[in-house]
Parts: structure tokens; sequence; C-alpha cells
């Protein structure tokens, strides 16, 4: 950290600290950048880091206690995207000091945001197959090549760069992770239109663009030992359900392109703690399947027994992962951990969002086939039956078909299961170990 800046100490209580802290220093009259800056540098904005890396060394489970009370104290969570997701713990546990200091402090407090440079036209599920180069000049890395599925491109300052560095290499020995500079001649990114009439992947071209050698993270053909790390915590985010913000905030985003750094903070929270249905139990809780139970509920279609079996299989499931989730958090922390569950969690949270588009569009019926793809659109459908919640089915049901592939498909999920938790052999014909200059290349 810089000098003058104060470095987080634990305490007993976090949570309790916490809210002293928010008391003092949440002000709805801050902009973004100014609320970002804060939260970021004073640890709470990604808790989990280390004391020493603009974290707070903090449990997930507190860390999540402190999201909550960031939302229920009606202030702004904070900076949305990548470079908190991944970027930072990737950069905290392979990176310098000096890298800690030039990229995280800038991920906590919002200045930057980024996108993820892995996949490739011919480099998807097998991604050691990347064929991006970057080869060296003294101090610099000239790159060239394509990338595809990138995740926020078009709204990134700083990119996660897998390159090739050696060609002479086995393919997953001769990568290298850096940091690119989007924001250079040579880079050019093209946004990918989906079919939900969003944008979240673009695919990004690169004719010499230029990254110095200190961009690199870790050491020079390396790189797939860190990817693996940036790959785990991805997965991991996934299998839990995503990064989702806690309930009564918006998402903010990060960086200089999206536009939210100069807004007014307070315009960018939703009040927390307003009345919610909550699904009839005896304790009370509500479902994880509650979205889907209160679609039903206003359909109709709640007292029909394949819609309640549905329901009742997606409840389950969510209930699962949550389960798990706190089964591993109790391992990790006797110093343990459950081998290829990221993985696990993945293949489950595919289940769960094809679940949910089949129940959500049986649910709908014909209201299924209505679905907007620009804000006038948007406001059209929103009037009909079921309004923004059914909306949200739709959108939901035509993004399913992402999950079981980005970050990895589900037969990869269950190839690494198999070869690296039950120990099982490799496929035949094996080219882990052959150059990569030398792979058989599809004409």
């Amino acid at each position: 950290m810089s000098v003058g800046e104060a470095t987080p100490t634990a305490v007993d209580d976090p949570i309790e600290e916490l809210g002293a802290w928010l008391e003092v220093n949440w002000d709805p009259e801050l902009t973004v950048a100014q609320w970002w800056e804060l939260l970021g540098l004073a640890g709470w904005s990604a808790p989990l880091l280390p004391v020493d890396s603009y974290g707070r060394g903090l449990s997930r489970s507190d860390a999540l206690r402190a999201q909550a009370l960031i939302a229920s104290r009606g202030a702004l969570g904070p900076p949305q995207g990548l470079g908190l997701a991944l970027a930072a713990p990737t950069i905290v546990t392979h990176g310098s000091r000096t890298q800690v200091d030039a990229y995280v402090r800038d991920i906590v407090t919002g200045q930057r945001g980024w996108c993820q440079l892995f996949s490739e036209p011919g480099a998807g599920s097998d991604l050691a197959s990347l064929s991006t180069r970057a080869t060296r000049d003294g101090d610099v890395w000239i790159v060239n090549g394509q990338k595809v599925w990138t995740s926020g491109g078009h709204l990134a300052d700083l990119g996660m760069l897998l390159a090739r560095t050696n060609p002479s290499a086995p393919k997953h020995q001769g990568i290298t992770w850096f940091v690119l500079d989007m924001h250079q001649p040579g880079v050019v990114v093209r946004p990918l239109r989906e079919m939900t009439g969003s944008t979240m992947f673009s695919e990004v071209f690169f004719t010499d663009a230029e990254v110095l050698d200190g961009a690199r993270i870790g050491d020079v053909d390396s790189g797939w030992r860190v990817a693996n790390t940036t790959l785990l915590i991805e997965r991991s985010g996934m299998g839990a359900g995503g990064d989702t913000p806690a309930r009564g905030t918006l998402m903010a985003r990060a960086g200089t392109i999206a536009g939210d750094l100069g807004k007014r903070a307070g315009d960018l929270v939703v009040r927390a703690n307003r009345p919610s249905r909550r699904a009839a139990s005896p304790t009370g809780a509500r479902s994880p399947a509650q979205q889907y139970i209160e679609l039903a509920r206003s359909f109709g279609r709640n007292e029909d027994p394949l819609i309640r079996q549905g329901l009742v299989r997606l409840h389950t499931l969510r209930e699962i992962i949550r389960l798990n989730t706190e089964r591993h958090k109790a391992a990790r922390a006797a110093g343990g951990d459950i081998p290829g569950i990221a993985n696990f969690s993945k293949l489950a949270m595919g289940t769960i969002v094809r679940l949910q588009r089949d129940l959500g569009l049986e649910i709908l019926g014909a209201r299924g086939m209505l679905h907007a793809y620009d804000d006038d659109g948007r406001a059209v459908v929103a009037a009909q039956q079921g309004g923004s919640a059914a909306a949200l089915v739709t959108g939901q049901a035509l993004s399913a078909q992402a999950l079981p592939i980005f970050g990895g498909t589900d037969q990869i999920q269950r190839n690494i299961i198999g070869e690296r938790t039950l120990g099982l052999p490799k496929e035949p014909g094996d080219l882990t170990q052959v150059p990569f200059s030398e792979l058989p290349r599809n004409v």
C-alpha cells in the first residue's frame, strides 16, 4: 500500500467495525468514484483479500455478512466486474508487491474495468490450444492474434491476457499471463450481441499490440499455472451462483468506459429491507426458488403438480449448492480442501440454470414467447402479465445455454473430475507433451 494509507486490522467483530465505519463514511452525495475510493482503501470492497493487499483477510462467511450489511444500510456496494472477481485475487496470489499496488488498488477503487482475454475461435474448451502470440522485444512483448467470448471487453480498460510465448514447448507449458492495456493502437474490440438482446461478450483483435514485461504476472511460460488460479476462482463463483450483488444494491460498473464513476452514489442504490414475500414454512425462511414460486402463484400455476415438483427440485438443488459451499468453507477453515468441489458445483449450476429455463417457460406458457431486445420493447413487455419478473425469466431462459459452456464446458468439468479427483487415466491420444508447433491442426 502507498505511504499514508491506513492498513486495516482484523478485530473480533469485523461486521461491527464495518457498521461503525459506514455511519461515519457513507454519503449518498459522493460520486461513485469518491465512495469507492473510501470503500476500497478501507478494505471493504474486497474483504476476502489479505490485509496487506487492500482487503480485510475475512472468511467468506464474514465477507458475505459485510456485503449484506452494506446493502442493509442503503449504501452502494463495491465495484462490479471481473477485476474484483478474478483479476485481483489472481494478482495477489501470483504478482509482486509492485504489481499488487499498481493493479489491485485501482480494482478495489473501481478506477479500471477488466476483461478476460482467454478464449479464442480455435481454443475454447481446449483453452491450452490458444494461438495468440506474444513475442519478446527487450522489455516489451508484441501481441498478435484474436480472442472471442471476451466478457466485458467493450467496457474494459485492462485485460487478463493469455498468450503463447513458446510454441516449441508443450501447449500447457508455453503460455504466459499478462495485463494488457485495452486503450492502445493495435487493439480492436467488436461487441457481440446475444440472442437475449444484451451485449456481455466481445471479440478482440490484436495487431502488434504491446505489453511491458512488468505487466507479466508470474514467470514466462508459466501462465497456465496462473490461469488455473483465475479459472478456479471463476468456477467457484459460478458454482456458488455467480457474483450477484447483495440484495438492495444496483450494479455500478468499474472503469472509465462504463460511465458510472462520475454519477451520484446514492442514485445507484435501491433501498434495502423492502417487504418481500417469503415461502410459507415453519421457519419463515425464504426459499432459494422463491422467484419461481411467486411467479407460479401470479400465473395460477402453483397448484399444478408438475410445476410443484419442479419447484421442489429447484429448491433442493439450490440448497445442495448452499450446503456444499458451507461444507467447503468448513474444510478450508480446518486447513483442508474438497478436491474437485469447484467443478462439481459448476456442473450443478449448469443443471440448475437449465431447470430454471424449463420451469420458468412452463409457468409462463404462451407468455414465454414474448421477449424484448431494446429499451422500448422492454417497456411494452413489462406491461404484460407477469411484468418485469416474467421478462427476467425469458432473459434467463435465453441465456441458460451459456453457463454450461463458458468457464469450461460440462464435458471439460467431467474430464477434470475424472482425471484430477478420481485419478482416472487420461483419454487415449494424450497430446499434452507434444510441442505446440507439432500438434496436428484441422485443415
